[in-house]
């Protein structure tokens, strides 16, 4: 009896022991994997702490990049959550939250976005900084140093950067055109419409020494595009082009890919998933056309954001304003800013959100005219468009100032009342400026 019972304890730690061995692997692959491709994707990018200066654009260079998957979004505040894809177990990571600062920009299938356009699950490529006032912002400040701290319970470090406020969001077609990558298909494994594809991501000109290959998952409801036709993985199937069963090689074929996040079954903690495959040019032209239509007309009805640079004062409410328009929306929208049209100046918070009137955002805007439009001659910063406005007015409201945010609106755009979450009236407290950052669940 006591020789039996010893065994079955023996025999409990042992298996404990494979099991943590397991994990262990598990853990360190993803590890391996993270950094790999951390290294592959744009190397030198600075870890160093940095805070953005009211008024001034960022530079790239300074950010911290991470990615991960959208998991909450508060369109209205510009702001959401993120699991971000650490070196431990994924699915085990806590949702993190992020605030767009008021230039960041957004880009989805390539095109300038909205956060409402880009659908839960999407894995996002993200380029942050330190909250540049503390006391305003609209997520949790964490500590400076929190990307170094080990978040515990097999997770690691590095899910919870204090740099939270990004200058860049964009989803994989979009980063991968950015830095002039593609997805090599390797070879495919089927089985009943579902399964795995092995894949590299490497720059167009050429693999180098440290890409490494990824298993990522796709089902029947991943979308194939080609030319003008929408796919599925039935159809491929049907036509030949990809088995009904069992494993086949790609020939490294090349593609464009949409990553999103599913719970992965087989015991695997990192395993990122398919929601997109372009298979040329043409469908990925076609994608991003269909999201700038969508960004011109929300654009049209939000306005065009700004930084003022200068208010040069007259008489009985008068003024001159100098402003630079931000930058990362689709080209058109800037052509309308011209010499001599007519147009609506209003003040925003960080959010972007219209400060003034409960009636829309021209309730109680400067109007007036634009004097001059003027262009950057070097590469602006990621952030400002490097076209500056003059803009004068009759009558100048309080919120347009030196180094704030403020919305412009050509004469020929339409004129809308905007839903009640996106505006905050004439409210000047800070803390009524929007929903606290406590509807941030702390887990």
């Amino acid at each position: 009896m006591t020789l039996r019972l010893r065994c079955l304890v023996c025999s409990g730690v042992l298996n404990r022991v494979i099991a943590c061995g397991r994990l262990l692997l598990f853990v360190l692959a993803g590890t391996l994997l993270f950094q790999a491709m951390t290294i592959a994707d744009e190397p030198g990018v600075a870890d160093e702490p940095f805070r953005p200066e009211a008024g001034l654009f960022p530079p790239l260079e300074k950010a911290h990049r991470y990615r991960g998957e959208l998991v909450f979004v508060d369109h209205a505040n510009r702001r959401g959550s993120i699991r971000v894809q650490g070196d431990g177990m994924f699915f085990r990571n806590d949702p993190h939250p992020f605030a767009m600062l008021p230039y960041g920009v957004i880009r989805y299938h390539t095109a300038a976005a909205d956060l409402r356009d880009i659908p839960l699950g999407t894995v996002l490529h993200v380029y942050g900084y330190l909250p540049p006032d503390p006391r305003t912002s609209a997520v949790p400040v964490l500590p400076v140093d929190n990307k170094l701290r080990d978040a515990n319970h097999n997770r690691g470090a590095g899910i919870f950067p204090a740099e939270n406020h990004v200058l860049l969001l964009e989803d994989e077609p979009s980063h991968c055109q950015r830095l002039g990558l593609v997805w090599k298909l390797v070879d495919i494994e089927i089985n009943q419409l579902r399964g795995a594809i092995t894949a590299r991501r490497e720059p167009k000109a050429g693999a180098s020494g440290d890409v490494a290959d990824e298993q990522l998952t796709f089902d029947a409801a991943t979308r194939v595009w080609r030319g003008r036709e929408r796919l599925t993985v039935e159809d491929l199937v049907a036509e030949g082009t990809w088995p009904a069963s069992g494993k086949q090689s790609l020939e490294s074929q090349t593609v464009t890919l949409g990553i999103m996040w599913k719970p992965t079954p087989e015991g695997v903690f990192t395993r990122f998933h398919i929601s997109d495959i372009w298979l040329d040019d043409v469908s990925l032209e076609r994608a991003a056309q269909s999201q700038a239509e969508t960004h011109k007309a929300f654009l049209r009805a939000r306005w065009m954001p700004a930084f003022v640079g200068s208010v040069e004062y007259g008489e009985f409410g008068r003024a001159i304003i100098t402003a630079t328009l931000f930058g990362g929306m689709e080209e058109s929208l800037y052509a309308d800013f011209k010499a001599g049209v007519s147009a609506m100046m209003n003040g925003v918070e960080d959010t972007l959100k219209h400060t003034g009137g409960n009636y829309g955002p021209a309730h109680m805007a400067s109007r007036g005219t634009i004097l001059e439009v003027t262009e950057a001659t070097e590469e602006p910063p990621l952030g400002s468009s490097g076209i500056q406005i003059r803009f004068e007015t009759d009558l100048v409201i309080e919120a347009i100032r030196p180094g704030r945010v403020v919305r412009v609106c050509p004469g020929s755009w339409p004129q809308v009342n905007l839903p009640r979450e996106e505006f905050i009236g004439d409210g000047n407290n800070p803390s009524d400026r929007f929903p606290s950052p406590d509807i941030f669940p702390r887990y």
